[in-house]
């Protein structure tokens, strides 16, 4: 297929229909899989409503931060092995039996979660979900592509990234289903396994890649697969297209297909395609995470309770709004991209990410400025539970920021008439937070009462808005591009694991970074690196829009190459790889 990438268009959309009522067999193929994207996005929404729980079950996980970030971070580690794994399984055994092994991993991992007894038990959970997440999350999208009808294969594909955001905001409605439920975060943890056995017994009763058993020398049953997915009068015009596909794809690998891994890195190194294609992909992937998307779908009801908003419920409904406008981002993104372009998306969308991290970065710094004092009579009403490193008698003048970063792990009691009046600074213990709460006060140990709380929120809204259509969906299309085709799959490997190493170090950091250095201090880094990154990708990613792949090669290998010019027609001089 000429062109790059295929995209759903509206007409794609309107034949989508109409195939698929004529072809149910196709819909049911591409639901299947598409399950594989819904577990993906379902497990990063999860967490960030489910660690509120635990950390009032455990409380060595709510006394530490790197426990915590352990818990949400491992199953991306597991997901950086799962897509390696997966990629070699796809290739050895085929992309049926890796959604498969991907199903079971993802069901034992959502009941060694929902049982456990201590956090150690739910870190090893995360791990087989997170492997289960990584060969998921690159399997099913080559599925669906490669077992669908080319004519609606991109709006079939364009679902996939849908369901992996339907996903998220699923996560977030269930986990306010159970916040009243005895458990909560076992229920939501553990209900992710009911999907993923639905998943598998659909799989069961479907084909192999008609694709991939052509290409392993398996034709009469690729043919029988196509002869379920088109109507009787194309299907041997498929054949023949296949065919001829498979055939090109051969002869444009070459050697380079035969080779061992350690022959196909120093050969795509030694191309100056690769290595400029390479630094636009690697620098995408790299930014989207560094952008702090992951911070805000992982921690996103614990950011809403750094807002001011106390009541883990409150925080974990309003966290849905985020989750909501991010699956609307990503239809967004279907129908602008291909009108707008990737890199000029790409940096629009990173204007209003700067925006808006530096607007939650002054609401965070104003929060802290406008903190609730302690009162020392306040804090007399718990007897004595004042907390221990405060000291009026000697001067001493506190505020409900510096209560909360005190040594001895100590909590804000709220007045109960007005909670900006000032309260009280007690230590945390249940009975303590059971005192407070009997007597109508809010009780926070994360973030202070503040009037700035409405104002992070729509800042946190207006940050979705502007990431989802741009830097939430365009990496992955750039790097689906940029690539010539016989370094296509080492390449894109090597642009996926930059993406979840990135997403682990941000996951693992960001609330060591808010307890170091504090919100306010953290979202501005975030804000400086996304400054930075819209430099960077101005400078070195260039405009891959309408471009056949042939044309995408000739315009990275040219002399004189510059991203930040449009490549109109190819010129006569280019440079050699």
């Amino acid at each position: 297929m000429e062109g790059g990438i295929e995209k759903a268009d509206k007409t794609e959309f309107k034949e989508c229909f109409n195939l698929t009522r004529k072809q149910p067999y196709i819909l049911r193929l591409a639901f299947s899989a598409g399950i594989g994207g819904l577990l993906f996005g379902y497990d990063t929404g999860v967490i960030s409503g489910a660690l509120l729980y635990i950390r009032d079950d455990f409380k060595q996980v709510d006394r530490s931060t790197v426990l915590q970030e352990t818990i949400v971070s491992m199953a991306v580690a597991g997901a950086i092995i799962g897509a390696g794994f997966g990629g070699w399984m796809n290739d050895r055994f085929g992309r049926r039996p890796a959604i498969l092994v991907a199903d079971v991993l993802f069901f034992i991992g959502a009941i060694v979660m929902a049982i456990a007894p201590i956090p150690g038990i739910i870190i090893l959970g995360r791990i087989f979900v997170g492997l289960g997440v990584g060969m998921a999350s690159m399997t099913a999208p080559l599925y669906i592509s490669e077992a669908s009808p080319a004519k609606i294969r991109g709006a079939l594909v364009s679902t996939n990234g849908l369901l992996i955001t339907g996903g998220q905001f699923l996560s977030y409605l269930i986990n306010l289903a159970f916040t009243k439920a005895p458990g909560t975060w076992r229920w939501m943890l553990g209900v992710a396994g009911l999907p993923a056995l639905i998943q598998f017994i659909l799989m069961l009763m479907l084909p192999e890649s008609p694709r991939w058993l052509y290409r392993k020398d398996r034709k009469e049953e690729a043919v029988n697969i196509l002869r379920k997915l088109y109507p009787a009068d194309e299907v041997e015009r498929e054949v023949e297209a296949l065919h001829l596909s498979i055939e090109a794809e051969i002869a444009e690998e070459g050697p380079v297909g035969e080779a061992g891994f350690a022959t196909k890195i120093r050969s795509a190194f030694a191309s100056v395609v690769v290595r400029r294609g390479l630094a636009a992909g690697i620098l995408c992937q790299v930014a989207q995470q560094f952008v702090g998307i992951n911070t805000v779908m992982y921690y996103s009801p614990t950011i809403v309770q750094l807002a001011g908003f106390a009541s883990n419920s409150t925080a974990l409904a309003l966290s849905l709004i985020t989750s909501g406008l991010n699956a609307a981002g990503s239809i967004v993104s279907i129908f602008f991209v291909d009108r707008v372009g990737r890199r000029r998306l790409l940096l629009i969308s990173l204007v209003g990410i700067v925006i808006c991290l530096g607007l939650l970065s002054g609401v965070f710094f104003g929060a802290a400025a406008h903190s609730p004092p302690v009162s020392a009579t306040e804090s007399r009403f718990a007897g004595n539970s004042t907390c221990p490193d405060f000291h009026p008698a000697s001067g001493m003048k506190w505020n409900c920021v510096k209560c909360l970063k005190a040594p001895s792990d100590c909590g804000f009691c709220a007045h109960a008439g007005n909670k900006l009046l000032p309260g009280s600074c007690l230590l945390v213990n249940d009975m303590v937070k059971d005192t407070c709460k009997a007597n109508h006060r809010e009780w926070y140990t994360r973030g202070c009462p503040s009037n700035f709380g409405w104002l992070a929120l729509i800042a946190l809204a207006a940050y979705i808005i502007s990431f989802s259509p741009g830097m939430g969906t365009v990496p992955w299309i750039i790097n689906s591009e940029i690539y010539p085709l016989r370094f296509r799959g080492i390449c894109g490997g090597m642009a996926a694991v930059a993406n979840w190493v990135s997403n682990l170090i941000v996951a693992q950091t960001f609330l060591s970074l808010t307890e170091a250095l504090g919100s306010a201090a953290t979202f501005l880094l975030f804000c400086c690196i996304s400054v930075l990154a819209f430099f960077l990708i101005f400078l070195i990613v260039p405009e891959t829009k309408g471009l056949p792949f042939e044309e995408v090669e000739k315009m990275l290998e040219r002399k004189g190459y510059k991203p930040w010019k449009s490549w109109k027609t190819a010129p006569s001089q280019v440079q050699g790889h």
